[in-house]
């Protein structure tokens, strides 16, 4: 393995070549943090020898280099680079803008104009919007590295205007002064920016370069397990076509389909669940030497397709409009979306291997159904109400269950895994006493507002199990606290009464709103002439006390456990 390197500045770095940045590379992630504290430190500490790392490349050919180490500084260079350039050409100093501007583009060898970063994932939106030296002219689409991009250029081009705002607005510079102190101010900036220094690495071969990568990359914070396993799988997968890219067109669909959700979702928590839902259960950090030795040239391409696949329904356990469930299938978006409310995770490997087997025909719609809505009724009992936590043994168990699922070779026998599943989590819920105890904490006011999406999940849940005609959409009714949330703003009551589960009703808003805070006989009188299906509590009551109101949530936290929510 040959290795060069040396001290440069970022000045003779630009001026050395071209710089790709190839496919296993990671996508730009600096946050607004990020981009304060290297401000801090090359602008407002306007260091005079300043050592920002190193900078490790391969060579591709003459005076063109792809980037294995400091891609993430190389971007954050170049989009300062650019807002300095627009700002000269705003403030007049043309001369100096197209200057600059030949440190961001300019012609190679055969006389064609090229820009001096080039970036694969976040194409056209980098080169269009933010290095180009003009308006915009392509309509690029907006993916997360797209918006971190723009928030580094906005977050750069707001600091640059301060600087130069506060030159305008100090009264003792006169406007002859203006020019000359914007100008040395912005290419202050410019010549600190540029006389940073970095050791350039260089390599001559790509191979190498995908070994150093990694190596450097398992240290530190700089690397996730995504980016890990997307470098591995480019180094395992080689196309005789150098016009096909299949690692990295999987790879991007694979990163899309996992992160373009509205959800949250990391790429890295998605291969870990991926792994414990059929191979051996390890911890994330541990995971990629596993990977190595699991895959290889001769299935690299197979297991990329497999995992690009789980990667639709992973999303769609979690993002559940993705998933395209049908009516016939509420029971199952229901459930996906109730483990979603009580943020839990551990049975995620369980849940994916389930929905892959739906999906692939080895369960049926029943299976799943029961095996889901086991599971949302054990974290109900277990997570939501009592607030339990796992010693790691429930982690464990649904990851098993996960791999035997995977392996199952008919329905039969996934039949067998869903029965143990249920009798497994039978055997860890919490006991009825305690239950009833916690089930008075699951409280609802104006200012107790945390779980309010709670409390109406359970209360639609309970109405349905009891077959109300509640009048209107589930969605559009709304909770309505019978002894008034007034009551606890004057010191009758305390929010442990009037959030308690057993004064609350679910009522469409129209209702809600001719309610609101009238004694309790008008309430009862209003619900009745509008047909609302009062409970025999209210219906028989004269007054609504504390006491009904516990009794209530009481009778709730039975129903809740025998009936409503039983495994």
């Amino acid at each position: 393995m040959k290795i060069e390197s040396s001290d440069q500045t970022i000045t003779d770095l630009f001026n050395s070549g071209y710089f790709v940045i190839p496919r296993f590379q990671r996508p730009y992630s600096w946050d607004q943090e990020n981009i304060s504290e290297f401000w801090d430190d090359i602008v407002r500490n306007k260091p005079s020898d300043y050592f920002i790392g190193s900078m490790v490349v391969y060579r591709i050919a003459d005076r063109r280099f792809g980037v294995v180490d400091g891609q993430q500084r190389l971007t954050t260079i170049t989009i300062l680079l650019c807002v300095l350039r627009d700002a000269l050409k705003t403030e007049g100093f043309e001369p100096l803008a197209d200057g600059l501007h030949q440190l961001i583009e300019r012609k190679n060898i055969d006389n064609e104009m090229e820009f001096v970063l080039q970036t694969q994932t976040s194409y056209p939106y980098f080169q269009d919007h933010i290095q180009k030296h003009g308006e915009p002219e392509l309509d690029a689409k907006v993916h997360r590295e797209e918006r971190r991009l723009a928030a580094a250029h906005s977050q750069f081009k707001e600091l640059v205007a301060a600087t130069v705002d506060s030159i305008s607005s100090d009264p003792r510079n006169s406007d002859e002064d203006l020019p000359k102190l914007v100008k040395e101010a912005l290419t202050q900036i410019r010549d600190t920016l540029l006389s940073l220094k970095v050791i350039f690495v260089r390599l001559e071969d790509e191979d190498d370069a995908y070994v150093i990568f990694e190596t450097l990359n398992t240290r530190g914070k700089d690397l996730g397990l995504a980016d890990l396993v997307k470098n591995h799988f480019t180094r395992m997968i080689k196309e005789k076509n150098k016009g096909l890219d299949h690692a990295k067109d999987q790879w991007q669909k694979l990163r899309e389909t996992v992160e373009g959700s509205k959800i949250d979702l990391s790429t890295d928590a998605f291969i870990h669940h991926y792994w414990l839902s059929k191979y051996e259960y390890i911890t994330a950090k541990a995971l990629f030497k596993s990977f190595k030795k699991h895959v290889k040239k001769s299935n690299a391409k197979s297991e990329l397709t497999r995992m690009l696949e789980d990667a639709a329904y992973y999303r769609s356990l979690h993002d559940v409009d993705f998933g395209n469930w049908t009516k016939q299938e509420s029971e199952i978006s229901e459930a996906l979306r109730a483990l979603m409310l009580f943020r839990v995770r551990q049975q995620v490997p369980c849940t994916l291997s389930l929905v892959r087997a739906y999906r692939k025909k080895i369960i049926k719609k029943k299976a799943l159904e029961a095996a889901l809505c086991t599971i949302e009724n054990f974290h109900f009992q277990f997570t939501a109400i009592t607030s339990q936590r796992s010693s790691g043994g429930i982690s464990g168990m649904y990851a098993a269950l996960g791999r035997r699922l995977f392996s199952a070779k008919d329905s039969q026998e996934a039949a067998d895994i869903i029965k143990d599943l249920k009798d497994k989590l039978s055997d860890r819920i919490p006991s009825e006493s305690e239950f009833v105890a916690l089930f008075p904490e699951l409280l609802y006011t104006n200012t107790l507002s945390k779980q309010r999406a709670l409390v109406k999940y359970v209360l639609v849940k309970i109405a349905k199990y009891d077959q109300l005609a509640l009048p209107g959409n589930w969605d559009d009714l709304t909770i309505e606290h019978v002894i008034p949330q007034a009551n606890i703003d004057d010191g009758t009551y305390g929010e442990e009464i009037v959030g308690q589960m057993g004064n609350l009703l679910l009522v469409p808003s129209a209702l809600n709103e001719k309610l609101k805070d009238k004694p309790f006989s008008e309430k009862k009188k209003i619900l009745i002439d509008a047909k609302y299906p009062l409970p025999d509590e209210m219906t028989q009551a004269a007054d609504w006390t504390p006491e009904l109101v516990e009794k209530r949530t009481e009778s709730l936290a039975l129903e809740a456990f025998q009936k409503v929510w039983r495994i």
